[in-house]
């Protein structure tokens, strides 16, 4: 036998603290304070060996005796029955390789795990309930035998119905009548426990009468699905008399959860439903103001106030649209790890403003209304946001509070929750924790990501997490492989928007308006623009309520009056006149395309690109130049020489007129150009021609290009060399060069110099 090792202060103290159900000491004498290795004890069986026990010390186990499990700090014990005994190869936290000793076990429930409404009301102080859920533990998590008993025997023992703290039966003594499924809370009937199991011989006989009397799943069906239209939402009940009354908000109820892919024989086409507000307390109720009496007018607001509200980004609508199948495989995923009680990692990617964390939040919304239905378990739910959080580590925080309630620092709650989800528990309820913004959470070394995707691998832990990002190789591309192996292959992938999708989100908004103040064709310019771009939703709710701002604008100022009319004039069709006011006037107050266009300008109109585009026509020339330079070479600096040749270059193949007349000069001759640059008059030429012959050529204007490079130099957009005057000084771009074509894409004085490219 290996010598045993005596445990140190601080492994004693944690040994205390995970104890089990039942307090450390009241087992000290059968297991002892000292930890002695598992060793197995065999039985031969015609001419084979069998594990029927396990040995440790002097303390010994066999199939079908009940026992005592550890558990975190409480007054309750934990029950089961061991069922099966096995070994198996793990991975410790050094990443060696070692032989763990597993024991198969049968749960006892007690009548806490039960959280059904429908859970019996006659259970006994000390009852338990044989169920047929079974788990595999390690044999360091058995902290004692239990001894399980009919309610008859518990009575001749102990008349008085109370263990006496002296006795070794204390807290380890629980008596059973009924085995029960904890998920549908159905019963069997009352059995004698002496006259149903005597021995592991008998174990299966337990089981099967368990299964056969209880129901093992809930029956599941849809919810539902209640529409209202946005008028019927304000309701006065006419149970309380005559005369003025508050408007009263009625609650709105939204659309059922999808049944499970098991029970439905046909595909299912997923609604994903919004706003859901579930009703656990009695609405706020108001009471009337005699004296006051509110109209329609006052009650309801304008069409363009409804339209402002219902276009904002952080208004909840009714339904997501173009985002079902997404919303399915969310669900079915989520689902499946629930019903199952297993850990679980969904990695979600997309582009910002597809719709990733309103799915997810619509998902556990439909969930949680399942769960009220009693058609699902019960599960936690929450959310770590990485741009909310001054730092990584506070979410073991929040992890740790959202479990149990208490606010603890971030190591305290490391630890805690690495013995939480590491303890065996068959009264865990699985949680599922969102993980937004996760590039926001990653570490110098990785840690909290590393924690948050092993937690889901452990066996007991019932842990699903959901981590959302915008990018589709974050795992490649920033974390280690240790940690991307543990994230799995559950990947879903949000594309972006196509402006089909955009035109049906934005028009699903303005649905409830009532009044079209909205064009249609504005509506498939602004989401044609921004799915060229991005494809992000909330882009295209910011355009058109920006849109909706000016247009509400346009028509405050153009109300009917002498002031805004068109003075008469003769016209020898009065008719057709009368007509182009009419139309005139009727597209005041209503989102056109040019006022679409008005609203893309502000919300891209920035102080660099507004100071881009107020510059001379030499300064962008210049600019255009450098790009050019840039582009073709990929070397970030070039010489002043460099770009007056290349803007010469681009100025003479130009097509703008103002290039042409303000930049070149058509008077200049070959002439003074060689006296320019140091040529006698009346000579020969190196190209041959004589002297005196004289030219019309176009040239850049150098002088002019370096005082534009000077003035760009001062403002901070390019950087000049200290000999800015001379033609070797280097100059390179200081500012993005997305930043200068978005600005001088659509400038029209900027025409024909690349910008668009």
């Amino acid at each position: 036998m290996p010598p045993k090792r005596k445990r140190t202060k601080l492994e004693e103290a944690r040994h205390y603290l995970s104890g089990g159900g039942v307090l450390r000491e009241d087992s000290d004498d059968e297991l002892g304070l000292e930890d002695h290795p598992w060793e197995w004890i065999y039985e031969t069986s015609n001419g084979k060996q069998a594990i029927v026990g396990a040995r440790m010390n002097k303390f010994e186990v066999h199939i079908g005796d009940a026992v005592l499990l550890k558990a975190p700090v409480s007054n309750e014990a934990w029950v089961a029955v061991l069922y099966d005994f096995a070994e198996d190869e793990v991975e410790d936290e050094d990443g060696d390789r070692e032989v763990e000793k597993r024991a198969t076990m049968m749960w006892f429930s007690s009548e806490k795990e039960i959280r059904s409404k429908k859970k019996r009301t006659d259970f006994l102080p000390n009852e338990l309930y044989a169920t047929a859920n079974f788990d595999e533990n390690a044999l360091s998590t058995i902290n004692g035998k239990a001894k399980v008993i009919s309610p008859e025997e518990f009575t001749k023992m102990y008349p008085d119905g109370k263990v006496p703290r002296k006795s070794k039966d204390y807290g380890k003594i629980f008596v059973c009548r009924r085995g029960v499924n904890t998920r549908t809370a159905t019963y069997t009937e009352e059995f004698q426990w002496e006259k149903l199991y005597g021995g592991r011989d008998d174990l299966d006989n337990l089981i099967e009468l368990v299964e056969s009397q209880t129901i093992k799943s809930r029956k599941r069906k849809a919810l539902k699905s209640i529409k209202e239209d946005a008028l019927d939402e304000f309701v006065i009940d006419d149970d309380d008399g005559p005369g003025p009354e508050t408007p009263r908000k009625r609650r709105k109820l939204t659309s059922g959860t999808p049944t499970s892919k098991a029970k439905q024989p046909t595909p299912r086409k997923f609604a994903t439903p919004t706003g859901r507000k579930i009703a656990t307390k009695k609405p706020l109720e108001f009471t009337p103001l005699g004296t006051r009496l509110l109209s329609p007018a006052q009650a309801l607001p304008s069409p363009y106030q409804l339209a402002r509200s219902t276009l904002h980004v952080s208004a909840v609508p009714h339904a997501l649209p173009c985002r079902e199948s997404e919303f399915e495989t969310v669900h079915s995923h989520l689902e499946a790890a629930i019903t199952a009680g297993t850990g679980s990692c969904i990695y979600i990617s997309g582009t910002p403003g597809t719709g990733k964390t309103a799915t997810v939040r619509e998902v556990v919304a439909s969930l949680q209304a399942a769960v009220v239905e009693e058609q699902l378990d019960d599960f936690y739910f929450v959310e770590i946001n990485g741009m909310k959080v001054t730092d990584p580590h506070q979410s073991y925080s929040l992890l740790w509070e959202a479990l149990k309630g208490d606010r603890v620092s971030s190591a305290h709650a490391l630890d805690l929750l690495e013995r939480e989800f590491s303890t065996p528990s068959p009264r865990r309820v699985p949680c599922v924790v969102l993980m937004d913004e996760l590039d926001q959470l990653v570490t110098r070394n990785q840690g909290v990501m590393y924690n948050f995707f092993n937690w889901p691998q452990l066996r007991h832990s019932r842990l699903i997490v959901l981590a959302v990002a915008n990018t589709m190789d974050l795992p490649e591309r920033t974390l280690s492989n240790k940690i991307s192996s543990r994230l799995g292959l559950t990947r879903i992938t949000f594309p972006g928007y196509t402006h089909t999708q955009l035109m049906a989100i934005i028009q699903s908004r303005l649905e409830g308006v009532g009044q079209v103040i909205v064009d249609p064709d504005a509506v498939q310019f602004a989401s044609r623009k921004v799915a060229a771009v991005s494809g992000d939703a909330r882009r295209a709710l910011d355009i058109c309520r920006r849109a909706v701002e000016i247009a509400e604008q346009e028509s405050l100022v153009a109300e009917p009056g002498k002031e805004n009319q068109a003075p008469d004039t003769p016209s020898k069709t009065p008719g057709r006149q009368k007509d182009v006011l009419t139309a005139m006037a009727s597209k005041k107050g209503i989102v056109t395309i040019a006022t679409i266009k008005r609203a893309i300008n502000e919300a891209t109109s920035t102080p660099l690109a507004a100071h881009l585009r107020s510059l001379a026509l030499a300064s962008k020339l210049f600019l255009a130049a450098l790009l050019a330079r840039l582009r073709r070479t990929g070397i970030t600096e070039s010489t002043l020489a460099d770009v007056v040749d290349e803007a010469r270059r681009m100025a003479v193949m130009s097509q703008n007129k103002p290039v042409e007349e303000h930049l070149l000069t058509p008077d200049l001759t070959l002439t003074q150009i060689e006296d320019d640059f140091g040529a006698a008059p009346n000579t020969p030429s190196k190209r041959g021609r004589p002297a005196a012959k004289k030219e019309q050529v176009k040239a850049a204007r150098v002088l002019g290009l370096g005082c534009a490079a000077q003035e760009l130099a001062e403002a901070g957009i390019v950087g000049l060399e200290g000999r800015h005057g001379d033609r070797v000084g280097r100059v390179r771009l200081g500012v993005s060069e997305e930043d200068v074509r978005a600005a001088l894409r659509e400038d029209e004085e900027s025409g024909g110099l690349g910008f668009g490219s």
